[in-house]
């Protein structure tokens, strides 16, 4: 159970904290930053690599399924071996991985070493977030998640921005290159600075059963909302057949698992109701998050022309509001709890939003500039400091496998979001524009004479889908309330009970 108050904000994070976040964070920035600067480079990898944008996709598909599929895997191996082993593999493989994708000679090859790829990025940010959690203690949790949140909030709006300036003064190639070093970085400072017995417990045996139901149901609900996006809708049989799998492979996990004695996700976890409520969301938000990250610079490029580089740059006042939000959203957590934090940050994201919903061809940059920077600090208030109140109620040997769950729901969540947006987007372009932008499930930039023609219509559709991300960012005001309530009563239920005991002594 968590501590009985938050302290002073006022105390200073030990040296050890800094340093393991300084480690963590060096393998976090590469392997999130690769999940989005690849997708500029798909028009580039169909054309050099002799491939249908069909097959090439599988580039980006093939690295989120096998993401999806280990993530589950994380709190086990961090216990059975140790984060430091754990992490140092996992990053290993990613670099590995990264530079087998550079040397790959076809689209096939390249679409194998992209799993392998991410398998081992699939592990970077769960067990690197575990370390730091278990590092800090509750105490502190919401300062610490605020340094790792910094690059999980900049990494989908830095890695296109990387991707387009890779591709227009380099090959393609260098998209997997620049892994590389980094991942050697990261080993060298893993090496020398991480606590080898950290995360180490009592694993148990591997849950075959759980991880043989989990994982491949997680990879098909993602594959299916993929597919969703590329086809055009949930109709295409490709779409929903493996959704409906994947979810029945997830039912039947959750049965196994209220059964299993040591399964692969302790769903005893979610009888916490500060926990259940942070988890349900850090879903949300992940979903309104990465939704929206897939709408904004397409209105950018379909909507008013602009390059995949400058639609990227246009995004970057996100990243800088949330980066500078987030140490104040760190302190004022550790002081009062994530939960305030979380639902006032929500709050500030909705509103922000709003204005989305009435773009026109002609709003001025500068304006949407503002209105991202205040979408920003919504976002860095309310996406970490959801996830440190769900650490803060758990007792330090729990942390490795919430570290699973939460990365789960979050997964998930961004997938959903990316998916339902981007169909709900091409029915808007579709309804508006007709077969001009978005043939065959694909969202293209429409030729200069269709965009100025049809520049009215198409920043409508826009508009009526930021509705959606803006019922998104809404739905998570709910259980983030009942993260403020519930974990009010959890921690005066912990102060009745010292004063019980006290009282007994």
């Amino acid at each position: 159970m968590s501590t009985d108050s938050h302290p002073a904000a006022s105390d200073k994070l030990p040296r050890e904290v800094w340093v393991v976040a300084a480690v963590v964070i060096v393998g976090v920035i590469m392997s999130i930053l690769d999940t989005t600067i690849v997708n500029v480079a798909l028009e580039t990898l169909s054309r050099e690599l002799n491939a249908s944008l069909a097959t090439i996709q599988w580039v980006a598909t093939g690295y989120l399924l096998s993401l999806a599929s280990v993530i589950p895997l994380a709190g086990w191996m961090a216990e059975r071996f140790g984060a430091k082993r754990v992490w140092m593999v996992s990053v290993a493989l990613f670099g590995i991985g990264s530079a087998l994708c550079g040397l790959a000679w076809s689209a096939g090859s390249l679409i194998f070493f992209r799993v392998l790829q991410g398998f081992g990025g699939g592990l970077i940010m769960p067990v690197g977030m575990a370390v730091l959690a278990q590092t800090a203690g509750p105490k502190r949790i919401g300062r610490v998640m605020s340094v790792i949140g910094v690059p999980m909030l900049l990494g989908p709006v830095l890695g296109p921005v990387l991707g387009g300036f890779i591709v227009d003064n380099a090959s393609w190639r260098w998209i997997f290159y620049v892994n590389v070093p980094i991942a050697v970085f990261a080993l060298f400072l893993a090496a020398r600075l991480l606590d080898a017995s950290s995360s180490r417990a009592d694993a148990g045996r591997l849950d075959w059963r759980g991880l043989l139901l989990l994982s491949p149901g997680l990879a098909a609900v993602v594959f299916g909302l993929s597919e969703s996006e590329t086809h055009g809708g949930f109709g295409e049989p490709i779409a929903f057949v493996p959704i409906i799998g994947g979810l029945a492979l997830v039912v039947l996990f959750v049965l196994h698992a209220r059964r299993a004695p040591r399964p692969l996700i302790d769903l005893n976890l979610f009888r916490h109701p500060s926990f259940s409520a942070a988890g349900c969301t850090t879903f949300l938000l992940g979903a309104a998050l990465f939704g929206t990250m897939i709408v904004l610079p397409l209105y950018y490029q379909v909507a008013r022309g602009e390059s995949a580089l400058t639609a990227g740059l246009l995004m970057a006042p996100q990243g800088l509001g949330a980066a500078f939000v987030m140490p104040f959203a760190g302190r004022i957590t550790d002081r009062i709890g994530g939960g305030p934090v979380a639902v006032v940050g929500i709050v500030v994201l909705t509103l922000a939003t709003v204005p989305f919903a009435f773009v026109t061809p002609h709003t001025p940059f500068g304006l949407l500039a503002a209105l991202l920077v205040v979408r920003g600090l919504g976002l860095g208030a309310a996406m970490m400091p959801a996830m440190a109140a769900a650490y803060a109620v758990l007792e330090h040997a729990a942390v490795p496998r919430a570290t699973s769950a939460l990365n789960v729901m979050q997964r998930v969540g961004g997938s959903v979001g990316t998916a339902a947006l981007a169909v709900i987007l091409q029915h808007e372009l579709r309804a508006s524009v007709g077969g001009a932008v978005g043939g065959g499930g694909a969202l293209q930039k429409p030729p200069p004479g269709v965009q100025q023609k049809a520049a009215a219509a198409l920043a409508n559709a826009f508009g009526n889908t930021f509705w959606w991300a803006i019922a998104m960012s809404a739905a998570a005001i709910v259980p983030a309330i009942l993260l403020v309530l519930s974990s009010r009563r959890e921690r005066q239920r912990d102060a009745d009970e010292k004063r019980a005991l006290a009282q007994a002594a």
